[in-house]
Parts: structure tokens; sequence; C-alpha cells
């Protein structure tokens, strides 16, 4: 038969019917790049220009004792040993724009170093070399203490402290709770049903960005008390809102020139050269130009991070996924960075394009002490989706079915009910495995050469929901513990010191309370009130909700682009 391609998908925004693939298309910035006259931030030249250079842990968790900076200030060329105390506001959290997370990273350690490379002292002086050299002589006494690179290592009551905001190693979420838990219909009664039970560990390592241009920025002064930046950001308003934060100055004292960017994949939206480079442009009154070379681009630019999945299954006879558990740990490293807002995508995203009438998730932000993560192509999705589909090759060969035909069973279908209660819609990957099995001479049967993902949704309303909820006591969060043979273990309540809830996050529970002879809150498995076929008006009231929650995030923001403009 004919296959359907779905051209239609996204048709009202584009003129061209989706016929760009397989065409050699022009890139607007191509002829400046093979000409060499494409502007990059470090073209920039200025008179009397100054070189800044930082001193870096060479331990991964070390208290720090001492800072010697005499010898050093003493160098020839040396013109500001800059510390600690000279930043302004210290401590940081990119995403505290969006009022999202607790400042936890300094821009310069003054007590402790959470990771290898982490800058301690910066220093400024009329040329590079002479920076380093003047580098060489700042002498830091540490005391070495223990370090934690594993994430289930690192949640364990006894395990170092990383992140002295978050003292448990796990970031805290809105609703008090250190993990994004996500529940959509019976995965008890899944398991019960079950013909077959799947279970799979999967864990990815970071991933550097390495891109050709390293990060960097070069800050100088202008007229008015003002200051320019030249950098290759790629959130030009985060790195603005990030440096007015951390240098204590309204955002109209900062002019941020972008332009070219030789490389970014995600690694460039942490402004982690920004800030030095403006506050040296302060102290020095000078142009100060500030980029890290290859190694410490290797070692310190923040990695997308490491994840470890544990996925359990209930399979049908037929081949039908009954339930799908999720138990994940996204590795943070020293500091919060992006990654807390990786979770929160990354649940959103769950079960993957598969139609799964039970799914529950808990997905936990842990501080190890690597490097910190960000942003890298995809973060918070990609590596689930590796997850998924090593699993779902794992449950067709349980179930005896193909690789294919078992994906084809499962796949979603337009009217579908996804498990974050969104209704599918312009689906396609029926046509992409058929298209896959066509391409690669894949013999399907009729019966799967005949399905469509325009037909056949198989859950269109929101099932009953089974859910684990309590209200925590004052001074107590989540954390996971090992997981027992039975499957994925419920948490525990460890004490940990109380810390203000962020913004809203993606998270479906009721509340309920039992009350243990401790007097400790303990987690109650309940039943939503949502009906398994909501009338109209449970229907209205449930859209209208989230309506509400995404024009309240949306406005959010917009204050904050707004007032950035405005200035």
């Amino acid at each position: 038969m004919t296959l359907e391609f779905r051209k239609d998908i996204f048709s009202d925004e584009r003129d061209d019917d989706l016929n760009v693939v397989g065409k050699p298309v022009i890139r607007q910035d191509i002829l400046g790049h093979v000409t060499g006259t494409s502007p990059f931030f470090d073209d920039h030249k200025f008179d009397n220009f100054l070189h800044m250079k930082c001193v870096r842990s060479p331990h991964h968790h070390a208290r720090i004792i001492s800072i010697d900076i005499s010898r050093a200030e003493k160098m020839p060329g040396v013109m500001k040993v800059v510390l600690a105390k000279d930043v302004p506001v210290n401590l940081n959290t990119l995403l505290s724009l969006l009022d999202f997370g607790i400042d936890d990273e300094p821009t310069l350690a003054e007590k402790k170093v959470a990771y290898m490379g982490e800058p301690v002292v910066a220093v400024i002086a009329t040329t590079e070399k002479l920076a380093l050299d003047a580098v060489a002589k700042v002498d830091v006494q540490y005391e070495v203490i223990d370090a934690v690179f594993d994430v289930e290592e690192a949640i364990k009551p006894n395990s170092p402290t990383v992140n002295q905001a978050y003292p448990g190693n796990h970031f805290i979420f809105n609703d008090g709770h250190s993990y994004q838990k996500l529940r959509y219909g019976d995965t008890a009664s899944g398991f019960a049903r079950a013909a077959h039970i799947v279970e799979g560990r999967y864990q990815l390592r970071p991933i550097e960005q390495a891109p050709i241009e390293p990060n960097g920025a070069i800050a100088a002064p202008e007229t008015n008390d003002r200051f320019v930046c030249y950098t290759p950001p790629q959130g030009l308003f985060f790195s603005v809102g990030t440096c007015a934060k951390i240098l204590d100055v309204d955002l109209n004292k900062l002019h941020f020139v972008g332009g070219t960017v030789g490389g970014g994949f995600g690694g460039k939206v942490d402004s982690i050269c920004e800030p030095l480079a403006i506050l040296g442009a302060m102290l020095t009154r000078q142009p100060v130009r500030y980029v890290l070379n290859r190694a410490e681009e290797m070692q310190v630019s923040a990695p997308r991070s490491a994840e470890l999945w544990k996925i359990r299954d209930a399979i049908a006879e037929d081949g039908k996924i009954l339930a799908r558990e999720f138990k994940g740990w996204f590795d943070a490293g020293a500091y919060t960075r992006l990654t807390s807002y990786g979770v929160v995508k990354c649940t959103g995203h769950l079960p993957g394009p598969y139609t799964i009438p039970a799914v529950k998730s808990d997905i936990y932000c842990v501080f190890t002490n690597r490097t910190p993560s960000t942003a890298m192509r995809g973060f918070g999705v990609l590596g689930v989706d590796f997850a998924i589909e090593r699993q779902m090759d794992k449950g067709a060969r349980a179930a005896g079915l193909g690789p294919m035909e078992f994906r084809l069973i499962n796949a979603y279908r337009d009217g579908d009910m996804k498990a974050t209660r969104r209704v599918a819609s312009n689906t396609a990957l029926v046509e992409c495995i058929k298209v896959a099995a066509q391409k690669a001479n894949y013999p399907l049967a009729s019966k799967y050469e005949e399905m469509t993902s325009m037909t056949g949704a198989s859950l269109t309303e929101i099932p009953e929901t089974i859910t684990d909820s309590g209200v925590l006591p004052a001074g107590y969060s989540t954390i996971p513990k090992t997981d027992t043979a039975e499957g994925l273990a419920s948490d525990p309540l460890i004490q940990t010191p109380t810390v203000k809830p962020t913004n809203p996050s993606i998270s479906f529970h009721t509340t309920s309370q039992k009350t243990n002879n401790m007097g400790a809150s303990a987690l109650a498995e309940t039943k939503t009130s949502i009906p398994s076929k909501p009338d109209q008006n449970t229907k209205v009231e449930y859209e209208n909700s989230l309506k509400q929650s995404e024009t309240k995030t949306r406005s959010r923001y917009s204050r904050y682009s707004s007032a950035i403009r405005r200035r």
C-alpha cells in the first residue's frame, strides 16, 4: 500500500510543504565564514588591553584554609588580583532570573571548592603570559575532604555535602520534594496483569560540547559609567541579567554585543566569563579579556549531565505495554546551573512516543563533585530517549516480537491521551517506522502495514490515577534509596534543612496525610478524584487550570524580558 508521509504536519507554519529535506540550502552566514570575515567576539581589540586568568582548584573537594596573593601582586604587569570578597554578589544560580532554585554557585570560591578547576582567584595583567605567571605565584592552602562522583552514593545519608545550599545533595523542587514526579493511571494493576516484566538499567556519561571557539568575553568601560561586553552567549538576555545581579548594577549600565558564535551547542548559556570580565573592567577602568584556553574549556566549561535510568515495564501477552515505571538521576555536578530545568523537561517528555495507560516516574537532580552540568543539544530528553529505546528492544524480545512490530503496537495515535494529560496530535511514528522498514527491506505483516497514526487511538480519556502523596513535616524532604529486588522502591524520609520552594514544575499528585508513631508524615497511596471518563465540566475545569498555569509562566518570563527591553 502507499505510505502516508503526513506532509500536512506544520504545513500552516511553512510555505514549502516540507520539501526542503534532501535539497541543498545556502546558510545565511556561509559567505562570512568561508571568507574569514565573520566577526567573532575575540576580534574586538582595544588600546591598553588587559588579560585575566584564574587560579583554579587542583582538588575535587577541599576547604580553603588560606589564600596568599602577596607575591602575585608584586609581579611585573599585574594590575589587580581579584578575590571572592571583591565580587559584589558572589553567589548566583542561572535560573534565579526565573525564580527557580537557590543561589548556590560562587563566582570565585571563598570557603571551599566543590570540583576540580573551580575558580578561586582571578589575576589581571598586561599580557596573558604575565597573568599566567602571576597565577602560579598565588598560594592557596587546601584541606582535602572526601569527594563523591556517583549519584546513588551522593544521596546516601553519610555522603559528604557537595553543595552547601542543598545539604542532602539533591535539588529541592517547588513542592518540597527532591524529585519531579509524574503519576498517571494505576501502575500496580498493570504489573499485576502483566505477562512479562522487563527491567533495565541505563547509564550515560557527561558530554562536553567542545566548540572550536572557547567560552570568553571582552569587557571595556564606556561613557556614563556604562560597560560594554563582547561575548558569544546563546542566551544574551540571560547573560545581561546574570551580570547585573552578580555585579549589583542596573541593567542599563551594561551594553552587551553578541554576534557570531563559534560553536555553542548549549555550552554558552551559563555566563561563566562575562561577570568576571566586566568586574575586571570595573576595577581597572581598562578593557579586560577573559577567555578560556582549550584545557579550561574541556575541564570547566559545563557539559551535558551524566544520567542514570532504571525502567520497569509490564507487558501483556499481545505486546501492549500495560505500565511503565521510571526512576532517573541527573548528575548536576557541584552546582545547579540548568540541570534542574533538564529534569523538568524530561518529566514532560515521558513516557516517550508510546501510549501507555499507567506511568510512574521519579526523577532526581543530584549534586556530585563533578564539573557543573548545563545544556547540551536536547538535554533532558535525549538521554532518557536512549534508555527508552533500549528498553523497547528488551520488551520486544520478551514479548517475542520484532523491534519494529513492538513499536508499531505501542506507538502514539492521533487522539491518544498522553501521560502529561495532553491529547496526541499530528503523530507520525507509525509512518516513520514503516518507512524505515521499507528502506531496510524489513518485512512487515499485512496487519502492521495497514496501521496508521491517524486512526486506532486506544486511550482517549484520563485514566483513574493512583498517586503517592503526603504532606511532609517541617524540615524534611524525600530522597531515594537503593531499588529493591521487587522493583522501584518507595522513598524514605530523611532529615534535611528546609529549603524555600521554587516556581511551579510538572507534578501530578493529590494531598493526603498519614502520621506514624514518630509523628512524621508517611506517604499514602490514594486515588485521584479524576474519573476514568470525566464529564464535560471536569474537562473544561482541567483545561482552564492548565491555561492559567501556562499564562503565569509566560507572564513571569515576559515581565523579566520587558524590564530588560525598557532599560
